[in-house]
């Protein structure tokens, strides 16, 4: 896949800026591939660091520079220490380069605590003036609209399966009388909004979250939520959390922001962000099960191909709506 950008990245405007000599060859190897990216990780031959080299392929939020979206959030973020430190960015090439950080990919039997102080240092740092970030009005309301529009792939498919429609329906119809416009008094601070188990990089005190694709400036409790909730548990894992250790959790995120922000709307914030982001999973999956079944696709992945066959399983959704929407699951 490289292939396509190897004149572009042996190239002056590539090499100069990073302060790499002109004519250098770098050795690209393959880290890793989302559904809208590729990765690679190289050395710089100047100073050894190990870098990253991130191409964008497209944009699930509709932007037309979404890898200098990425790399402006990357900027701001820099001074929480939980984030990859931004280092170059080609935004006409849709590429970006920031520092390689190690570790591995959370364990949520093991690493719940240094996860609640990953985040609680991510939304404690201040948003800088003229944040680029993008700010939704209400974005319980935001990611139940975005859930209608990724869900209508779906169902306008003619091979769309009648049972899985009939229970994404049931979810939309029973989570949108939930009280998505109503005002909220929560501090505003930087969100990831996409906190999958392998968006971690657990290195002990040393751990990072990358993959800032969709960062937004919203509440706390839209990360908290789509972190515990059972669409993000099981995608990477097959784990589900019980109430038990969704509260603890919430208590030790609590513990971690030590008062440097007020965590005092959670007790209702989460609980909504909670069941939203249950359809947002679903919808997603549905939306991009389309696209994989689709021929020509050009990235492709049989892990996660085999999880959005397994969320849309109609005893995952009718799980869901029992467990999840009918029901207060953190009560």
């Amino acid at each position: 896949m490289i292939q396509k950008y190897m004149d572009f990245l042996k190239s002056d405007a590539f090499l100069l800026p990073l302060g790499i000599p002109s004519g250098s060859s770098l050795d690209f190897q393959v880290l890793g591939q989302g559904e809208y990216n590729l990765n690679y990780v190289f050395t710089h031959p100047v100073t050894g660091q190990r870098c990253v080299l991130r191409i964008n392929t497209g944009s699930q939020m509709h932007l037309s520079d979404q890898i200098g979206y990425e790399y402006a959030a990357l900027e701001a973020l820099e001074p929480s220490g939980r984030t990859p430190k931004p280092i170059c960015c080609y935004p006409d090439r849709g590429m970006l380069v920031m520092e390689w950080l190690p570790g591995r990919a959370l364990d949520y039997r093991t690493d719940l605590d240094i996860a609640a102080r990953i985040l609680a240092d991510i939304h404690c740092t201040p948003v800088p003036e003229n944040c680029r970030l993008l700010r939704p009005g209400h974005p319980a309301k935001a990611i139940y609209d975005e859930c209608l529009e990724m869900v209508q792939h779906y169902f306008d498919w003619e091979n769309a399966d009648p049972e899985v429609c009939g229970l994404l329906r049931q979810l939309i119809d029973e989570i949108g009388k939930l009280p998505l416009t109503a005002d909220s008094d929560a501090p505003l601070c930087m969100v990831n909004t996409e906190l999958n188990s392998g968006n971690f990089l657990i290195d002990g005190e040393n751990s990072h979250l990358v993959d800032w694709e969709k960062p937004l400036l919203s509440e706390p409790a839209q990360d908290l939520g789509h972190f515990l909730v059972p669409t993000t548990t099981f995608w990477k894992t097959d784990v589900i959390l019980t109430p038990a250790e969704v509260k603890n959790f919430t208590q030790k995120y609590i513990a971690a922001v030590d008062g440097r922000m007020d965590c005092s709307s959670l007790a209702t914030r989460l609980p909504l962000y909670f069941t939203v982001t249950c359809l947002r999973g679903v919808t997603w999956c549905a939306m991009a099960y389309r696209e994989y079944c689709q021929p020509g696709r050009e990235l492709r992945n049989e892990d996660t191909f085999r999880k959005l066959q397994a969320y849309l399983e109609p005893a995952f959704l009718q799980n869901l709506l029992d467990n999840y929407v009918r029901k207060d699951f953190l009560a």
